[in-house]
């Protein structure tokens, strides 16, 4: 995960997830993710209190969001970073559902957590950007 947190570039981090002529973009994909550890964490309570159905819809609406962060991802241009982020969000995908099949809160905290790292590091990588093009 270090390569997250220590950005090569916000050209190379953008192009990975192939937005980079577009500033919405980027607030769409921070937008997914804040939404996917929404979901994870809405499906969390529900699990907690033993709401199946409901604990199912919210891990299934988090994998919808990771896959849509995965489909987003321009393998081209983005390099390794895209290739890493990929294996990572299929990864994340895999554990939310083995969370949902047996009811694992700690499987759940798990993908929350790196999520938060991935958009932290997504954050830091914009700022910089800002900073360095204040425009």
């Amino acid at each position: 995960m270090s390569k997250i947190q220590n950005p090569l570039g916000h050209y190379s981090t953008v192009n990975a997830y192939g937005a980079a002529e577009a500033d919405n973009s980027l607030d769409l994909i921070l937008s997914m993710m804040r939404g996917a550890q929404d979901r994870i964490a809405s499906a969390r309570g529900h699990m907690e209190r033993k709401e199946t159905q409901k604990k199912g819809e919210h891990i299934r609406k988090a994998i919808a969001l990771i896959d849509g962060l995965r489909g987003s991802l321009n393998m081209d241009a983005g390099g390794e970073i895209a290739t890493n982020l990929d294996a990572l969000y299929d990864y994340m995908n895999r554990r939310l559902a083995e969370a949902n099949a047996l009811n694992d809160v700690a499987v759940l905290n798990e993908v929350s957590a790196l999520l938060a790292e991935i958009r932290d590091a997504w954050e830091q990588v914009m700022q910089q950007a800002a900073a360095t093009n204040p425009a």
